[in-house]
C-alpha cells in the first residue's frame, strides 16, 4: 500500500510519519521477488540445455507437475504464515484417496457418496490438529508429527484389512465415477496445449488465499498469528480460530488432491504421499515464507511450486539422470533462502 503525504497549507511541513512509497521500494519488500528470479534463473537454464523444454507440450506437462505441488503448497504457505508446520499433509493426501476409494467399494454406493465421506474425514483431521495444537500448546512439529505416524499406519493397515492388498480395489465402473473425475482429474486442449483441470484448482486456490491474506480480516489475523501470537491475542485476534481454520484448509487441498489421485488412476496405494509434506514446505519456503512465521505471499508458494515442475520435467527433457532431482532441490532450497533474506535486509534498508 502506498502511503502519500498531506499537502502542504500555510508554508507548514507535510506530516513526516507519511511517507511517499516507492516503487522500488514497494517491489523490494515484496516475499516472493526473490523465488521469481530464481524461477526465471531456472527457466532460462533449462531453456539452453534441454531443446524441447520450450515445446508447447512440455509446458503443459511443467504446469501439471507444478499444479500437484502447488495445490498444496498455498494452504501449507498459509500455515506457515500463520507461525505453524503440517508434517501430516502428505499422508493426509492419501488418506482422503483411499477413504474415498473403499467407502464406496465396500458400500457399494455412488462415487460421490465416497467423496463426501472422504471431505468430512478429511476436515475432521486438520481441526483436530488445529484443536490440539491450541488446548495443549505443544508444538505443532509435534502434533503434526504425531498425525503423520497415525495416517501411516492406519493407511497401510486398513486398506490390508479391507482390501487384502495394499491398494484399493478399481471403482472405474462404479456410477458417478466419471462426472468425479471430469471434476478432479479431466483435462482440456487450450492453444495446443493439453491442459489438466488441477491447473485450474491451483490457479483458483492461488488467487483466493491472495485475496484473503491482502483483503480480508482473515488475512491480517493470520499475518498477526504467526507474528506473535500473544500480541495478536491483546488485539483482539482470535489467533486459536484462525489457527484452527489454516489447518482445515490444509485439509481441504489435501482432499481436492486425494481426489485427483483417486479419479486419475481408478486405485490408491496406501505408502504413497510419505515426504511429499517436505515438498510442499520447501516450494512455500522458496516462495518467500519465513520459517518463524509472519511472512510470505501465496503468489510467492505459486511460483516455488513451479520452480519444482520445470526442475523435475527439466531434468527429463535434459536426458539427466533424475536421481540429481533432489541435488538440485536441496540447491534452490539454500540460494532461495539465502536470496530472500537478501531481498528484506535490502527492503529494510531502503525504509
Amino acid at each position: 500500500m502506498t502511503a502519500t503525504a498531506p499537502p502542504v497549507k500555510d508554508g507548514a511541513p507535510a506530516d513526516e510519519r507519511l511517507l511517499r512509497t516507492s516503487p522500488l521500494r514497494a517491489l523490494l519488500g515484496r516475499p516472493e521477488l526473490g523465488s521469481v528470479v530464481g524461477a526465471v534463473a531456472v527457466f532460462l537454464f533449462f531453456s539452453i540445455v534441454a531443446d524441447s523444454f520450450l515445446g508447447a507440450s512440455s509446458f503443459g506437462t511443467v504446469l501439471y507437475a507444478a499444479s500437484t505441488i502447488g495445490i498444496m503448497a498455498v494452504p501449507v504457505a498459509l500455515l506457515m504464515i500463520g507461525g505453524e508446520f503440517d508434517l501430516s499433509a502428505g499422508v493426509l493426501v492419501t488418506s482422503s484417496a483411499l477413504i474415498s476409494s473403499m467407502f464406496s467399494y465396500q458400500m457399494t454406493a455412488n462415487v460421490w457418496v465416497g467423496v463426501l465421506v472422504s471431505l468430512l474425514a478429511t476436515l475432521a483431521v486438520g481441526v483436530f490438529n488445529g484443536v490440539m495444537l491450541t488446548r495443549t500448546k505443544l508444538p505443532s512439529f509435534i502434533i503434526t508429527l504425531g498425525t503423520f505416524l497415525m495416517l501411516t499406519g492406519l493407511n497401510l493397515g486398513l486398506t490390508k484389512l479391507i482390501s487384502g492388498t495394499v491398494s484399493t480395489k478399481t471403482i472405474a465402473d462404479m456410477e458417478g465415477f466419471s462426472s468425479a473425475r471430469a471434476l478432479f482429474a479431466s483435462q482440456f486442449t487450450l492453444g495446443g496445449v493439453d491442459v489438466k483441470v488441477t491447473i485450474l484448482w491451483w490457479f483458483g486456490l492461488v488467487a483466493l488465499a491472495t485475496w484473503i491474506l491482502l483483503r480480508t480480516r482473515f488475512g491480517n489475523w493470520i499475518f498477526a498469528a504467526g507474528g506473535g501470537a500473544d500480541a495478536a491475542r491483546a488485539v483482539g485476534v482470535p489467533v486459536r480460530t484462525t489457527k484452527i481454520g489454516l489447518y482445515a484448509g490444509v485439509a481441504f487441498c489435501a482432499w481436492v488432491s486425494g481426489q485427483h489421485l483417486l479419479f486419475s488412476f481408478d486405485v490408491v496405494q496406501s505408502g504413497e504421499g510419505v515426504g511429499n509434506e517436505l515438498i510442499y514446505i520447501i516450494a512455500a519456503v522458496i516462495g518467500g515464507c519465513l520459517i518463524t512465521g509472519g511472512y510470505g505471499s501465496a503468489i510467492g508458494s505459486a511460483v516455488g511450486a513451479f520452480i519444482f515442475g520445470m526442475t523435475s520435467k527439466g531434468i527429463v527433457y535434459a536426458e539427466w539422470n533424475p536421481d540429481w532431482f533432489k541435488f538440485f532441490l536441496g540447491a534452490m532450497l539454500l540460494l532461495a533462502t539465502l536470496l530472500n533474506a537478501w531481498v528484506r535486509k535490502r527492503a529494510e534498508a531502503t525504509k
